[in-house]
């Protein structure tokens, strides 16, 4: 009976140092603090976050430094604002680039998103809530960020931003996700 007493409040003293840790902002087993988690979840849920805008951020204790390109104006505000309503967050830094406005790079991003979701080994990449190939166009030029499953995936998209007529020049930063 004890054993089982000890047992139950070891057990209880390590989930209530785990809530404790968490709760303070130290990070947790998938190596993200609560901050980190948070930011990454107000940002995905942003009514107007498309695949034509990337987000990137860093957490340095209660300081949150948003970077990346958004297609709207209004988008790098939003994602500001969320941020720092955040329980912990006391100061952010919004680097976030906003991308000229361009019909012709509008038509590019409709044309891109056809070739690259269009493609069959990619074709199961669009159905996501967020897909994770994310096609910023700038004045012609494109970059492709996000995550993919392997190497073949990245060359397809890569291949097929490249084939789009009126590209200038393709950057392919996308990961290779585990």
């Amino acid at each position: 009976m004890t054993k089982r007493l000890r047992t139950a409040t070891v057990l209880g003293a390590a989930l209530l140092a785990a809530q404790l840790g968490f709760a303070n902002n130290q990070t947790n087993v998938d190596g993200m603090s609560r901050i980190e988690k948070e930011v990454r979840r107000e940002i995905v849920t942003l009514p107007f976050y498309s695949v034509f805008d990337h987000f990137a951020y860093r957490v340095d204790g209660g300081t949150v430094t948003l970077t990346g390109e958004v297609s709207r104006p209004t988008l790098k505000s939003d994602a500001e604002n969320v941020v720092q309503r955040i329980e912990g967050v006391e100061k952010v830094n919004n680097g976030i680039k906003v991308l000229p406005v361009s019909p012709n790079d509008d038509r590019l991003r409709m044309a891109l998103y056809r070739s690259i979701y269009g493609h069959t080994a990619l074709q199961t990449l669009a159905i996501r809530a967020v897909p994770p190939i994310h096609i910023i166009v700038e004045n012609g030029n494109v970059t492709l960020e996000g995550a993919v499953a392997n190497e073949a995936q990245k060359m397809v998209a890569g291949m097929q931003a490249n084939g789009v007529s009126g590209v200038f020049s393709v950057t392919n930063n996308l990961r290779i996700d585990n």
